[in-house]
């Protein structure tokens, strides 16, 4: 049985790794480089980069710390943060980086996927949808820019296009959910899990080994993303790396005793 990717994804802020809640105050909890060293030793499935600066101030992505972190690598990595042109997907990739997500780019113009997964291989464009609930009646809408911009987008409908367009994979990540550690939104992972055949990959809201085992079981084969949850330990969140053993992983995608019992 194909066991599900559980992925740790790292912020950079100001050059140093930090972690949100809801997208705003980034609290510092370390070295980029050294958080790498440390996954490196827990031989995790893949890593997640997202500089949170990048698109927002309008800069390109910092190709000295990418490739450092990308030399540092010892399993698949993903970058995401001011990446809106092919010749930037081009240079990255070179960099030794697997995988690079876009998210204000897919958004503002959905033709640079189409472009770039012809140019680097759809295999590499990752899509990073930031969902949240806007308006009097809450619905979920695609925003960017750290979730300073509205899109007028809805989610599913959002990742099908960008499948059609040629991403080859879609991270589903909950903005209301960041930081909270209270669980995934389920119900909005399986609408889109409906509408879309490429790699899934859940991020926003995972605060325990239980929530990953509750998404995985529900929905096998999907990617579990989370911050918080391997840079911080026990209720006081002291900053930590953490990441479940080899055994641990193994059994998250098992059944429990009891649902094998009602199976």
């Amino acid at each position: 049985m194909l066991r599900p990717r559980i992925i740790p994804c790292l912020l950079i802020h100001n050059g140093g790794l930090v972690k949100t809640v809801q997208f705003e105050a980034p609290k510092y909890v370390g070295d980029p480089l050294n958080a790498v060293r440390i996954f490196n030793e827990k031989e995790v499935d893949e890593l997640m980069v997202v500089d949170i600066d990048a698109s927002r101030s309008g800069r390109p992505p910092n190709e000295t710390l990418i490739a450092q972190l990308a030399a540092e690598c010892r399993m698949p990595l993903c970058y995401g943060g001011g990446v809106n042109t092919v010749e930037q997907f081009e240079r990255l990739i070179a960099l030794g980086v697997e995988k690079v997500a876009v998210s204000s780019a897919a958004v503002d113009e959905p033709e640079l996927i189409t472009r770039a997964a012809l140019r680097v291989g759809s295999q590499s464009v990752v899509v990073v949808i930031d969902v949240k609930a806007t308006g009097m009646l809450h619905r979920a809408e695609v925003v960017t820019l750290n979730a300073t911009r509205g899109s007028g987008l809805e989610p599913v409908a959002f990742a099908r296009k960008m499948q059609d367009l040629g991403a080859g994979e879609i991270v589903l990540n909950s903005v209301d959910r960041d930081g909270q550690m209270q669980g995934y939104d389920l119900e909005l992972v399986g609408r889109v899990r409906q509408a879309v055949s490429v790699p899934l990959t859940v991020l926003g809201g995972a605060g325990s080994l239980d929530d990953i085992r509750g998404l995985v079981q529900r929905y096998p084969v999907i990617g579990a993303a989370a911050g918080s949850l391997f840079v911080f330990k026990g209720k006081y969140r002291a900053v930590l790396i953490n990441y479940p053993g080899r055994a641990e992983r193994d059994a998250l995608a098992r059944p429990s005793a009891a649902q094998a019992a009602s199976s």
